[in-house]
């Protein structure tokens, strides 16, 4: 067995989606390993055509990637790696580093609290995702299974991706109550497999305020 067994498997599982494609690399330089404030191994990037042009990126590091060290036998770490896709813009050749970050921050929140996000939960920013685009109005994320990835049964135990969908904050409080299935299987036909668009609008109106009765004073008075 080699000394990252579990790493080859998921990039075994992204090679069977993209054949020979080549993607962006990004290895942790601060490994959480060694001490460090990077609890993510790598980060790959896959340019896709289809359904809309769009990068897709794959974690490595929420699950066990050398060797078994977690108690549990059917799952490997956390049991899921995060995956994201991102609409490619006109032009642009290589895969914005921010979503790397944004990444390494969700899963630093996992190492150091001990809650794991799972499909249908949501979280929100305190602004924008995405830490160089300040005008957009994406600032919260839902989970769900990653389209494609799916599941895999790696070496050391099940491995789940799963996928970041980016939502308005109007979206977001409507997804509140575990909602968040419903309401991205009506925006389906907008959100073609789950791809972030950080310069959309919402795609749900925001709620108008509930009118109120006007206040009056002294209360009501009849005639004799």
């Amino acid at each position: 067995m080699s000394g990252r067994p579990g790493w080859e498997a998921i990039e075994g599982a992204l090679s069977e989606l993209y054949g020979g494609v080549d993607p962006r690399r990004w290895l942790a330089e601060d490994p959480w390993s060694a001490g460090g404030a990077e609890p993510l191994d790598g980060v790959y990037a896959y340019a896709c055509t289809e359904p809309v042009p769009h990068w897709h990126y794959v974690s490595f590091g929420m699950s066990e990637l050398y060797e078994k060290e977690w108690d549990n036998p059917a799952e490997s770490g956390w049991g899921f790696e995060f995956t994201f896709r991102l609409v490619r813009e006109d032009g642009e050749l290589r895969a914005p580093q921010w979503p790397v970050r944004f990444l390494q921050n969700l899963a630093r929140y996992v190492f150091q609290s001990g809650k794991r996000f799972e499909p249908g939960h949501t979280i929100k920013s305190s602004g924008p995702i995405a830490d160089d685009r300040p005008e957009s109005l994406i600032h919260a994320v839902g989970f769900v299974v990653d389209p494609e990835l799916g599941v895999l049964q790696a070496p050391f135990g099940r491995v789940e991706f799963r996928q970041l969908v980016g939502l308005t904050m109007t979206e977001y409080r409507a997804t509140l109550g575990g909602k968040l299935n419903a309401l991205l299987g009506g925006m389906s036909e907008q959100l073609p497999m789950y791809v972030t668009d950080m310069g959309r609008r919402s795609l749900i109106p925001e709620p108008k305020p509930q009118a109120s009765w006007p206040r009056w004073g002294g209360g009501l008075r009849g005639r004799a």
